[in-house]
């Protein structure tokens, strides 16, 4: 074979092995750029997908944070609103408290101003009283001297001075006859009286209940004043809604006080409270559930208040609505004496008086009952409770003779028989027996005063004092002004002007006192 042939033989296939070489190469490099490739965007999906999944990591721990926080925002803010109301009311407690001793202190204050000018006057009548002894002691010296010089007197001068002393000495001993039979007659007069009204009241022992305008609902233990007061205080808000009361929830360990001035509502409160207390369900729907089943056994226990006492005494006949009324006055306090039972004393009081007076004594009876019926009426009735009672009793068909005891047992009206009398009788007695009744610590001192103001106001008083918390007032008399004939007829209109000017349970005592001193010394 020729040289060209043998390079054909062999170049040939070196060359296609050579081309073959290169073509695989480049083959190769091309498969293993696409592998790169994808394992780049195998890569870039999963820092992509790892991305997205720590994004969604981020923002559920970002939710769970914001619920967190506005969890506690609400708790705090719950606790806060709280902690704001005991703080509210712990200042307004501590406002009243400081209002009430600024007036006892302005009230003390002028009464030690009155202390010290009444010193100043007593010093300054000291001063003018001895000046007036010494002047007498030189006029009657005078006097006497004239006298002793002038022994002789005519006919018609001693005539004169003989019917002048003559008619002072008449005067007087008419005076003392006056005095002698008004007491002989006041005394027998109050002797008839006191025999009548002891006998009644001797047979007649009805105990009194003392109510204030706060209840009081103990608690298992302080964890359930929060559950009370509820998420933002809605759980109080719906009960003070229903209830028309205050519910005072502060740092008293085991127990909540509900405040209100109608007494039903605020024992429908209380029992209804101790309901959900001892249920310990707790929420807005529970609590209108329990306060209208309270509600409905509250008119029920009223009815059979007023039922109870009817039967008790005895009387027949009254209307189902005035039934309703006298049980109301079950959970009424006046002066801290319970109504209800106040007026089945009065009407035992009557009933009795009436039978010692040869009365119609179940007449007494129906109208001591029912005299203070008026102060059952809402707020929403005007006018006094004595005209009140006399309008509702009449309504319902009670007696004129019941009417006008009802309208005309505070004299507002004029009475027109003899139960009236009784009706008003009974009715100072229950008011003004020891410890039936309270009064303010204001009213108290300003009723005392005005007895001194009153007493001093009159001629001739040295000093005036209000005893026995006021219901009896000794009045101390100058004697060179007063003369004993004249201690009745002060004494007389002293009460007379109290009883037109003041207000006041029971009676006052007016004593007049006039002494006359002699000292002399043995030397």
């Amino acid at each position: 074979m020729e040289l060209w042939q043998w390079i054909v033989v062999i170049g040939v296939p070196v060359a296609l092995g050579f081309a073959g070489f290169l073509f695989g190469q480049r083959l190769s490099r091309l498969a293993a750029g696409r592998q790169v490739e994808e394992k780049k965007q195998q890569a870039d999906e999963l820092v992509s997908k790892a991305r997205a999944e720590a994004e969604d990591v981020l923002s559920k721990a970002a939710a769970e944070r914001r619920e967190t926080l506005d969890k506690e925002r609400l708790k705090f803010d719950s606790e806060t609103a709280a902690t704001r109301r005991e703080l509210e009311r712990t200042e307004q407690k501590l406002a009243e408290r400081e209002g009430f001793l600024s007036r006892r202190d302005s009230v003390l204050t002028q009464k030690e101003a009155d202390l010290i000018r009444k010193d100043r006057e007593l010093t300054s009548r000291d001063k003018i009283l001895k000046a007036k002894v010494e002047r007498m002691d030189q006029l009657i010296s005078l006097e006497n001297s004239k006298l002793e010089r002038l022994g002789g007197l005519s006919a018609d001068e001693a005539r004169k001075t003989l019917l002048k002393n003559l008619e002072n000495q008449a005067r007087l001993e008419a005076a003392q006859m006056t005095r002698e039979i008004h007491e002989e007659a006041k005394a027998k007069a109050e002797d008839a009286a006191r025999n009548i009204i002891v006998n009644a009241i001797q047979r007649c022992a009805v105990s009194h209940s003392a109510e204030t305008t706060v209840s009081v609902v103990n608690l298992p233990s302080d964890e359930l004043k929060g559950r009370i007061i509820g998420r933002e205080g809605r759980n109080i808000r719906t009960f003070e809604t229903l209830t028309g009361v205050e519910v005072m929830i502060d740092d008293t360990p085991g127990a909540i006080i509900i405040s209100g001035f109608d007494p039903v509502r605020r024992e429908i409160a209380k029992l209804a409270m101790e309901k959900l207390v001892t249920d310990g369900r707790i929420h807005p729907a529970r609590i209108e559930e329990v306060v209208a089943q309270t509600s409905e056994e509250m008119n029920v226990i009223v009815k059979q208040a007023g039922e109870s006492i009817v039967l008790e005494l005895g009387i027949v006949g009254l209307n189902e609505e005035l039934l309703k009324m006298l049980g109301r006055l079950k959970f009424r306090t006046s002066y801290g004496q319970n109504v209800l039972l106040h007026c089945k004393e009065v009407a035992y009081l009557a009933s009795l008086m009436a039978q010692e007076l040869d009365l119609d004594p179940v007449i007494a009876k129906r109208a001591g009952l029912l005299h203070d019926i008026g102060k059952a009426a809402d707020q929403s009735v005007e006018g006094p409770h004595a005209k009140i009672g006399a309008d509702t009793a009449s309504r319902y068909g009670e007696a004129d003779v019941v009417v006008n005891a009802i309208a005309a047992h505070h004299e507002e009206t004029p009475m027109e028989s003899p139960y009236a009398f009784l009706v008003a009788s009974g009715d100072s007695i229950s008011g003004s027996r020891p410890g039936a009744r309270r009064e303010s610590f204001e009213a108290y001192i300003k009723r005392v005063e005005n007895l001194e103001v009153i007493a001093s106001s009159y001629s001739g008083v040295d000093k005036a004092y209000a005893i026995q918390a006021g219901r009896e007032i000794r009045v101390l008399v100058e004697p060179d002004k007063v003369s004993d004939a004249a201690i009745p007829e002060l004494a007389s209109g002293v009460a007379k002007q109290i009883q037109e000017e003041l207000k006041y349970p029971g009676q006052i005592k007016v004593m007049v006192i006039r002494e006359t001193r002699a000292v002399d010394y043995a030397h």
